[in-house]
């Protein structure tokens, strides 16, 4: 597939013949014209993904650290009950759809038995030095039917050819095992952490790098590309997917899927090298669509440490990180580490169990579905406003060209204790909305109970206190471009 964020097409053109492929349109009924930059189809399949996996586990887990300093001896990786069907049944249970494994931390010790390092597992006793990790988690991430990605640190403490050219090719070489070896990816994950004190070969130094040039990243991501196409790539920059702009797993109230990456000298920014301070919220008119992703530990740390046993983050803390990252039109990438014997410990898994049962249970019944819906201004076509409740992605409301300020009514069956409200713009043809308000019918007239800016992907809105209502009409108060929504969902 083409990389359509490079320019091989425009990105109007783009929009237009992805949005044809994904509306039912009839031959007359012309689609909105894309504003701004839009979705390519990989971003789009993530999109949908919203909540997903870390697995931290590495060499880190057995010696009590969060960085390793590069000198740790492989034998000292002997988990003692491994089991990765255990581990994706434990997130599986806590709603996620895909896991991204930390194949390689900054110590440098890789979880498969690469062929560029002796710094593996393939020089550890666990397996008698036949374990592959990487295997094991993406074959057991199939089997439930989840997408399996690879987080590859390009900072390596313990390689002695560190900060030379020669890095590159070993690090491009890992890369290339990773992307052939397992199956297909659906994300690639580069740190910003770069350079400094390490063990490099025995060296046992301060090395440093000019984070602008010395990973050439616009090469090493063009193989990702022709290896796995279908693959985003995620760090501070892109392309695909930007780091939100810290590691509490929230985004900013208003959040755009647009944005424009600078240094925070203004010069190019690379990984590592971004004004992480303008990532929360991201950039109304950016010159990409480079959408946000919000990355945090279930515990204090990023890996397993006994002493945080305690401190686990419990189900309610999760379902407002949720609300706070996926209903901001981000996506959630919760950090669940494996401990010593190589599983997820019980305080996770119960506390996994419990947030996945409650965005189960919450989502379970869309009150919207069967409702008769009314928009003050629609599109001619296929873009009827019945759309907004038909259960589908595919399929969208829009208005008129002219028209910026539209509203829809939805008219339910009978009264409903409303709690949450569900939109989702049709981002195929760009992020148009600016904001919205919601109003519910009670005592005989239009009340407000809630508003919104920077729909996106998925806007949730969590309303005070439930409010008892037939009638419900959600207006757009302020829009770019002529609004396009394929859902609104009550709970």
């Amino acid at each position: 597939m083409k990389d359509y964020n490079d320019g091989e097409m425009n990105r109007r053109q783009f929009s237009a013949s992805l949005a044809s492929s994904l509306l039912p349109y009839p031959a007359l009924a012309a689609p909105p014209a894309p504003f701004g930059p839009v979705p390519t189809a990989r971003q789009l399949l993530w999109h949908e993904l919203e909540v997903y996996a870390f697995l931290h586990f590495t060499i880190n887990t057995f010696t009590d650290k969060e960085w390793g300093y590069g000198d740790e001896s492989p034998s000292l990786f002997a988990p003692s009950a491994f089991d990765a069907g255990a581990i994706l049944e434990a997130l599986s249970a806590g709603g996620m759809k895909a896991v991204i494994l930390t194949c390689k931390h900054h110590d440098g010790f890789c979880l498969w038995p690469t062929k560029t390092t002796a710094h593996s597992v393939r020089n550890s006793k666990w397996r008698d030095g036949r374990g592959d990790v990487v295997k094991e988690i993406a074959e057991a991430a199939r089997r439930r039917g989840m997408k399996f990605g690879v987080y590859l640190s390009p900072w390596d403490r313990n390689n002695a050819h560190y900060a030379t050219a020669e890095y590159i090719r070993i690090y491009r070489e890992q890369l290339r095992e990773l992307l052939t070896q397992y199956g297909p990816i659906y994300e690639v994950w580069h740190d910003g952490a770069n350079g400094g004190d390490g063990f490099y070969g025995g060296k046992r130094e301060k090395r440093t790098i000019d984070k602008r040039v010395y990973y050439d990243w616009p090469n090493t991501w063009e193989m990702v590309r022709k290896l796995q196409p279908n693959a985003v790539i995620f760090s501070d920059v892109g392309p695909d997917i930007r780091w939100v702009g810290n590691e509490k797993g929230f985004a900013n109230e208003t959040c755009w899927a647009t944005f424009t990456p600078s240094a925070r000298d203004g010069g190019p920014a690379m990984p590592g090298l971004v004004k992480e301070k303008e990532s929360p919220t991201g950039h109304r008119n950016g010159k990409q669509w480079l959408p946000a992703e919000c990355d945090v530990s279930i515990r204090p740390g990023w890996f397993w440490h006994e002493n945080q046993n305690p401190r686990v983050k419990q189900p309610r803390d999760l379902m407002d990180l949720y609300f706070k990252s996926v209903g901001r039109g981000a996506s959630f990438l919760l950090n669940v580490p494996p401990d010593r014997r190589g599983l997820l410990h019980e305080s996770d898994v119960a506390s996994l169990k419990g947030f996945g049962t409650a965005v189960r249970e919450m989502f379970a019944k869309n009150l919207a579905t069967g409702a008769t819906v009314k928009a003050s201004n629609t599109r001619a076509g296929a873009f009827r406003a019945a759309n907004l409740v038909d259960g589908r992605r595919d399929t969208c409301w829009a208005s008129q060209d002219t028209v910026m300020q539209p509203s829809v009514e939805l008219q339910l069956r009978r009264d409903e204790a409303l709690r949450v409200i569900r939109l989702r713009e049709a981002i195929p043809f760009g992020q148009r909305i600016d904001s919205i308000a919601v109003d519910a019918w009670q005592d005989g007239d239009w009340k407000e109970v809630a508003a919104a800016t920077s729909i996106g992907n998925c806007r949730l809105l969590q309303l005070p206190e439930p409010v008892r209502t037939a009638r419900v009409r959600v207006r757009v108060t302020q829009a770019a471009a002529s609004p396009a929504l394929c859902e609104i969902g009550l709970f």
